[in-house]
């Protein structure tokens, strides 16, 4: 059972970075259009990005998938990594490795025409990996001090 359940989570993380490859290969004039679905799905929710955020509405957009797409990175390699590690050492080769394929990202972007590779994109990407290493490390602690307190009773 613990061996499918590692070849599920490693053939996940893989998908994944595939998804974030192909994302990237998109050129500038069809990665701003799926930006323009996203907004359209939102505004049909009643949440009118452009009127909160005026012209920087495609801009956030854009950067919040670029945030989001990197947690569920963070989720999927720490997936992998604790099937092998400690909590602290698969926290810290999550960051890295997150770190290291968001610049692999955008150094690809640098070769899809009308995309640019920006070190800035690779911090946010960076931050949505370590958002989820936080979370999940807050969500251990509660876990341990929850069992603690239940053992006692």
């Amino acid at each position: 059972m613990n061996s499918k359940r590692n070849i599920i989570n490693w053939c996940l993380l893989i998908f994944w970075m595939g998804v974030i490859f192909y994302m990237s290969n998109q050129p500038a004039n069809i990665s701003d259009s799926q930006s323009f679905k996203v907004m359209s799905i939102l505004e049909s929710l009643n949440i009118d990005v452009n009127g909160i955020f005026g012209e920087l509405a495609n801009f956030i957009v854009r950067k919040c998938a670029h945030f989001l797409e990197y947690m569920i990175l963070g989720f999927l390699i720490m997936n992998v990594v604790r099937m092998y590690y400690t909590i602290k050492i698969s926290s810290l080769i999550t960051l890295i490795s997150v770190f290291l394929y968001a610049c692999t990202d955008e150094f690809h972007q640098l070769f899809v025409p009308g995309r640019e590779g920006a070190f800035r994109d690779v911090m946010i990407d960076t931050c949505g990996g370590l958002t989820f290493i936080l979370f999940y490390i807050l969500f251990r602690i509660i876990q341990g001090k929850y069992l603690k307190n239940k053992s006692k009773n």
